[in-house]
């Protein structure tokens, strides 16, 4: 009766052990991905790289062909209104000159000599010695000539202006920022010799990502710093939106006008165009930060100790597809998980990245 009662006994005694050993082993330690909270308090837009230019620039030529004999400005010369940009070989237009004024003395001559036989052949039909249709004649002549002295008038005065268009002159006060011809090389009537650019409404230009392009306020007050010295700033609002990307870049050219720029904006100058707008105080992270229960939003954050993680309630402010914006539960250097979230338990122990396994 001893031995069954001892062989039981000595099969409780293991079972019993094993059960404790299993209770009082520890859960396993999850490692985990963290992002350390940084509080935000502004909109930042940017900031991205341009150039100044030109609001107002003209390519400027010659109204006639000929070879270019001389070239007064090159690139970023300042120039006044009538001051000579260039000149062109004036032998051929002086030779076509002096022809329209020979040509003109001749039609005067024709038009005085026309004008005194209509007089005689008028006396002599007064007299009774010539026939009506003679006058006639004569009076047809003279109105002839008369049309080719108009006609001479006007030829001279085109080949005056055309003496004139040897010399090119600049219509208005601006700086030169491209030079397309040199000195010796011929050129076709329009062809572009200079840039000339009006200095006075100065633009930043910009070229923005298309997939930004969408949620850049076109309404607000950017701010522009030269890359050489960028404690010089100046405010900028967008004029011009391009309406295509470019094929290459997929990149939109944004023109923004200077309000009251400062001289250090020269054209040609790269800077730096910025947009802050303040917002309230938010927290902007993956939206895989989330677990939603309950129609109520909760993050996990790491415990002090690093060494477990505990679940907050939080306030999300903003959501997309990849990124929230999570306006209260958070303070500046918690350290929030941002994967996993539905694997994990509220005092669960976890890893960090930077802590040895």
């Amino acid at each position: 009766m001893i031995r069954p009662s001892l062989r039981a006994l000595a099969l409780v005694v293991p079972l019993g052990a094993c059960q404790a050993a299993q209770e009082a082993a520890p859960p396993p330690v999850r490692p985990v991905l963290v992002r350390v909270v940084k509080p935000v308090a502004a909109q930042v837009f940017g900031p991205f790289a341009g150039v100044v230019a030109p609001r107002y620039q003209s390519e400027i030529g010659f109204q006639i062909a000929g070879r270019m004999i001389a070239r007064d400005v090159t690139v970023g010369d300042i120039v006044q209104k009538g001051q000579r940009i260039a000149a062109l070989d004036p032998v051929v237009t002086r030779f076509a000159l002096t022809r329209a004024e020979a040509d003109l003395a001749d039609a005067r001559a024709q038009a005085e000599n026309a004008s005194a036989t209509e007089a005689r052949r008028r006396r002599l039909l007064a007299g009774g010695n010539v026939a009506q249709a003679q006058l006639d004649t004569a009076v047809a002549s003279r109105d002839t000539a008369q049309a080719r002295v108009s006609q001479a008038e006007a030829s001279l005065q085109r080949a005056r202006d055309q003496m004139g268009y040897t010399e090119l002159h600049a219509d208005f006060d601006g700086v030169v920022t491209v030079r397309s011809a040199e000195v010796g090389q011929v050129l076709s009537a329009g062809q572009a010799v200079a840039t000339l650019a009006r200095p006075e409404e100065r633009e930043a230009v910009v070229d923005i990502p298309e997939e930004l392009v969408g949620t850049m306020p076109t309404d607000a007050q950017f701010t522009v710093s030269l890359q050489s010295a960028p404690d010089v700033t100046a405010t900028a609002r967008v004029r011009e939106i391009a309406p295509f990307a470019d094929q290459t870049t997929r990149t939109r050219r944004v023109r923004m006008t200077l309000i009251k720029p400062s001289e250090a904006f020269r054209l040609g100058s790269t800077l730096t165009v910025t947009l802050a707008r303040a917002e309230p105080p938010h927290v902007d992270l993956p939206a895989t930060v989330v677990l939603t229960e309950e129609g109520r939003d909760a993050v996990w954050v790491v415990a002090p100790d690093g060494k477990s993680v505990l679940k907050r309630p939080v306030t999300v402010t903003r959501r997309d597809a990849e990124r929230v914006s999570i306006g209260a539960g958070l303070d500046a250097g918690d350290r929030v998980v941002v994967a996993g979230v539905h694997s994990l338990k509220d005092g669960q122990a976890v890893r960090l990245p930077d802590q040895a396994p």
